[in-house]
């Protein structure tokens, strides 16, 4: 019998689950025992602080995570008594400003990928929410003192929480995010490697092609959100961090550059000589070989000696097409590649100055996803806001706050997971209720009042929640179940015991959240297949634009990175095999490399002639690939590179580097070609009669 995961963690923990349950525990009592040694109003805040800087006990995370919720607390304080001062009189004009500035804060929200800077927006509108709802509940006592020292005394107890946490994490036991980056950097450069072997494996398979790649994009994210938080562990970590971001954004090289090699191997094997494709066999063979070392030193040596058998080819062998050149100088430049990403996983550890430094990878900002998940939280707010209004309760209060943080921090995780992280997280709220009422509150009345009993009393459901939050597939109930707890039971240094207040908390805290629940199934995002076409223009838009920017490559791998892992989420969402908007998105990603290549290969014959067909080219180009991503063909990109060729030409003599290009032209224009019949054929269009129709797993 297979015990459910809530269970299983709580009667079998690891060891690191427990360290890490202990240490929460002690985080919680010490941001307790302050927050009531300096008489602040709602200790009980600290504890929420707290609970929240639990997610990710790394120390670096810690410190960030603090950083974001004070800054987020004090921006959220401010604009709070703003809207007070102004619209105080007018209660209905008070709750629309707040709704919106809650509204913009989840927007934002949507637009970062860190859970950390995400929770900086949660904060923001919590604070300013709780600094409003609490003057107005009281209105007729209020002025200018009560507003300022009610948003004092909010951002006071964050702050008392957050420090706390930060001083236990560092202190007790520190986890370094520097460790977890290793991790990551290693679990991604296996699967890279894995990845390139199957992508230059006749006999791979288009799903595990895929299965490799989303696991990849998957970790690139997660290194790069745990890289801005390394700088705060000491001297190195600013340097670990440059390194980290050189990884991703090499491995985002290596997946654009590989892909032209397999599409090639799998797509056009009549135009390979038998020599090339005994070079692919050993490139493909180095790769395990490295892949199988487990020593930094061993692998960097293999690479580097497959850099040289790869130049030792190229000087021995003469091209027998001007696309088999192309292909030979893809090979260089993908092994180039490779060594940079193992050189940035030895930075990782041991300080590399000579690496140059790389663009991070940036979140995609789409301001219709943004609107959404703006109006889904407004929305969740104004429900609270109409219930207190109509009721006067004071338990709906809870229906305004707390649905609202976890509306911001939820917004953007993928459809599906939102579903399953509420239901989990009513689940806790569920527990959290009868745990608070008839065990903390009922031992607690009968309690002599000492702060060591209150302790004593709570840490034994705190120290289960922390359990339960330890560990990734159930984190959802434990965060249900220890934010609800601390609010149901608010410990104070007086305690009121009140069973109707409580009950009453109890139950705005299960509405809220099941009405947050309703809301996302209700109000979803837009359409995933005009989500997903708003990917592929926006890619269209960066290729247009990637003549502006100094280092083109870096500043186009940042901005790709999520850009792929959200069409793969989608696409897995549908439930569709094909997988061909992933496909036409590494397609994009690998367009952006070769305009960059491009670029370098002419960067002594740029004429004013030739700059003029080259921005025309550029422009064709990125036309062209959303023409294709429609199932359409044009003949206007073989047209523009004919026009191009010709400008390069000249009256020069013949050159190695034209050949180069002409070759990457007529690979590109296979590839466009080849594409749209794919997209056509998924997509039940009827062909041009004199347009010949190639394989489905072109695209792959």
């Amino acid at each position: 019998m297979t015990l459910h995961p809530a269970f299983a963690q709580l009667l079998m923990p690891q060891r690191s689950a427990v360290i890490y349950a202990f240490k929460g525990v002690i985080s919680m009592a010490l941001a307790l025992f302050v927050a009531m040694y300096l008489e602040l109003d709602r200790p009980y805040w600290a504890l929420v602080s707290a609970v929240f800087l639990q997610v990710r006990p790394e120390s670096g995370l810690v410190i960030e995570k603090a950083i974001c919720q004070i800054f987020g607390s004090a921006i959220g304080g401010v604009v709070g008594i703003l809207i007070l001062a102004y619209l105080m009189p007018y209660p209905m004009l008070a709750l629309g400003c707040l709704t919106l500035w809650i509204g913009l804060n989840s927007a934002a929200g949507t637009m970062m990928h860190s859970t950390n800077f995400i929770y900086a927006f949660a904060m923001a509108g919590m604070t300013a929410a709780l600094v409003v709802i609490l003057v107005m509940v009281n209105a007729s006592t209020a002025s200018s003192q009560s507003v300022f020292e009610i948003a004092q005394a909010r951002i006071s107890e964050i702050t008392v929480g957050a420090i706390c946490a930060m001083l236990v994490s560092q202190l007790l036991w520190p986890v370094k995010v520097k460790d977890g980056l290793r991790g990551h950097a290693r679990n991604v450069i296996n699967k890279s490697l894995d990845y390139l072997a199957l992508e230059l494996d006749p006999e791979g398979s288009h799903d595990d092609r895929h299965q490799h790649a989303d696991e990849i994009l998957e970790t690139l994210m997660l290194l790069t959100d745990d890289s801005s938080a390394v700088v705060y562990e000491g001297p190195e970590g600013p340097g670990r961090a440059r390194a980290s971001n050189l990884l991703c954004n090499k491995v985002m090289s290596l997946l654009a550059v590989v892909q032209i090699l397999g599409r090639f191997q799998r797509n056009h094997a009549e135009l390979m000589t038998p020599a090339f494709r005994e070079l692919l066999a050993r490139v493909r063979e180095q790769f395990q070989a490295i892949a199988a070392t487990d020593s930094y030193e061993e692998g960097y040596r293999l690479a580097q000696a497959l850099r040289r058998r790869l130049l030792q080819y190229r000087s021995d062998h003469e091209a027998s097409s001007p696309i088999e050149s192309r292909m030979t100088q893809a090979a260089l430049e993908l092994v180039a590649d490779l060594v940079l990403v193992l050189r940035a996983y030895n930075a990782l550890e041991n300080r590399d100055n000579t690496l140059l430094k790389a663009a991070k990878l940036k979140p995609h900002r789409d301001l219709l996803l943004g609107a959404t998940n703006g109006f889904r939280t407004a929305l969740v707010f104004l429900i609270g806001a109409f219930v207190w209004m109509q009721t006067a309760s004071s338990a709906a209060l809870m229906l305004m706050i707390l649905p609202v943080v976890f509306s911001i921090m939820f917004a953007r995780l993928p459809q599906g997971i939102q579903s399953f992280v509420l239901k989990r997280l009513l689940v806790g709220v569920m527990w959290a209720i009868p745990v608070s009422l008839f065990f903390a509150l009922g031992l607690l009345a009968q309690s002599s009042g000492d702060f060591e009993i209150l302790v004593l009393v709570l840490a034994g459901p705190y120290f289960a929640g922390l359990l339960l939050l330890a560990e990734r597939p159930t984190l959802p109930y434990g965060l249900g179940f220890c934010i609800p707890f601390t609010i149901i039971t608010q410990p104070a240094n007086n305690m009121s015991f009140s069973i109707d207040t409580s009950v009453s908390t109890a139950l705005g805290l299960f509405v809220g959240v099941s009405v947050l629940f309703w809301v996302f199934r209700l109000v979803t995002p837009p359409d995933s297949l005009l989500m997903q076409r708003r990917l592929l223009k926006a890619t269209a838009a960066d290729l247009k634009d990637i003549d502006r920017h100094d280092q083109p490559e870096d500043w186009f791998n940042g901005r790709m990175g999520d850009r792929l892992l959200k069409l793969a989420n989608y696409d897995q969402g549908t439930g569709t095999r094909d997988r061909y908007m992933t496909d036409l998105g590494f397609t994009g990603l690998n367009l952006g490399h070769v305009s960059i290549r491009l670029r370098r290969l002419i960067e002594g014959r740029r004429t004013p002639q030739v700059e003029t067909r080259l921005r025309r080219w550029q422009m064709v180009l990125a036309d062209t690939y959303l023409l294709s991503a429609r199932g359409e063909v044009s003949s206007d990109f073989r047209e523009a590179s004919h026009a191009l060729l010709r400008a390069l030409h000249g009256d020069a003599e013949a050159d190695p580097q034209i050949a180069n290009v002409e070759g990457m032209f007529e690979r590109l224009a296979l590839t466009f070609e080849r594409t749209a019949h794919t997209i056509a054929e998924a997509t039940g269009k009827r062909l041009p009669a004199n347009e010949p129709v190639e394989g489905n797993a072109a695209a792959s």
